[in-house]
């Protein structure tokens, strides 16, 4: 895609147990596109005759413009990007890499930013609190996971921000507060949060029984795509028949074949890729964060990133 950049592995990091930090540097060296803290990058990765595009949040100091860093959990059911890069990623290998978009950006009016983050939804955090300590910002975070083994950048974020810096883990039988966190905060405080969709849910869920506004609550969604039955696809454009395996997303099975629409989050949040839905036969099974109940129901549009199909006939507006 235009503004992809071309970077080299300079460094493999075991940041915590199952959780391995990568740091990018330009090829051709010079100064990186800027980026805010919650941004992410797609990495595309070569793996065999297969290309692998997945969104990671980066976990850098947005103030270094001469490399990115990614940090990426050793999923237990991969479908190959993980698994690629805790198996096969070496240093001094070349990927090609997206510029910085932000769907999860601070607000910078807010008086105060709480962050509550789980496991591997700690990364988009790292990049945040480097730039409310410089502004001046008060701000908190609130990390839940399963043990401080596997509590990814914790020492080095307690040693910066100390008692603002909070570890709650399973093991020792510590519990997100969450009912406490959200009571008594001083007007114009927000609230943000990533990490498991089932704590994610629990915390904007108290949130707005609360009380909060839908405006101070942020949160970040990046899913994997989810299998399914094959299927195939029909472009409304040429006509020409595109089969979708179980384990590709509608967008990668386009890829593959030549066809390379827009996207941003690959996650079913931006809107980017959504597609218009000419004819179908059968159900649209929708997985994505954008489309509202009523256009899910009317199902004229697709999140071709997330959403799968189940039936005999679906044309595409592409």
């Amino acid at each position: 895609m235009k503004g992809d950049l071309q970077m080299r592995v300079t460094a493999l990091h075991d940041e915590a147990a199952g959780i391995r930090r990568v740091r990018l540097e330009p090829v051709d060296g010079g100064a990186l596109p800027a980026f805010s803290g919650g941004a992410h990058v797609v990495v595309a990765m070569q793996d065999g005759g297969v290309t692998r595009r997945n969104p990671y949040s980066l976990c850098c100091d947005p103030d270094d413009r001469t490399g990115y860093e990614i940090a990426v959990a050793r999923a237990a059911t991969s479908r190959g990007g993980s698994a690629f890069i805790h198996e096969r990623l070496a240093v001094g290998d070349v990927l090609v890499v997206g510029a910085p978009t932000n769907l999860f950006s601070p607000d910078w009016r807010a008086k105060k930013h709480i962050m509550v983050a789980g496991g591997i939804g700690i990364t988009p955090f790292v990049a945040m609190m480097a730039q409310f300590a410089r502004a001046g910002l008060a701000f908190e975070l609130h990390y839940a996971v399963r043990s401080r083994a596997a509590a990814a950048f914790a020492g080095v974020l307690q040693d910066r921000y100390g008692p603002r810096v909070k570890i709650y883990a399973a093991d020792e039988g510590a519990r997100l507060p969450l009912a406490a966190l959200v009571e008594n905060q001083p007007l114009g405080t927000h609230l943000y949060t990533c990490g498991p969709e089932r704590l994610m849910g629990a915390v904007l869920d108290t949130a707005r029984n609360a009380g909060w506004p839908e405006q101070a609550l942020h949160s970040e969604h990046f899913m994997a795509p989810p299998p399914g039955d094959p299927f195939t696809v029909t472009l409304a454009e040429s006509g020409r028949e595109v089969a979708v395996g179980p384990d590709q997303s509608l967008l990668e099975a386009l890829e593959a074949a030549g066809v390379n629409p827009r996207y941003l989050c690959r996650g079913g949040v931006c809107g980017e890729c959504a597609t218009k839905v000419v004819e179908f036969r059968g159900t649209i099974l929708h997985a994505d964060h954008f489309l509202t109940p009523e256009e899910r129901a009317e199902s004229r549009t697709i999140m071709i990133c997330m959403s799968r199909f189940s039936g005999d006939r679906l044309v595409l507006n592409l």
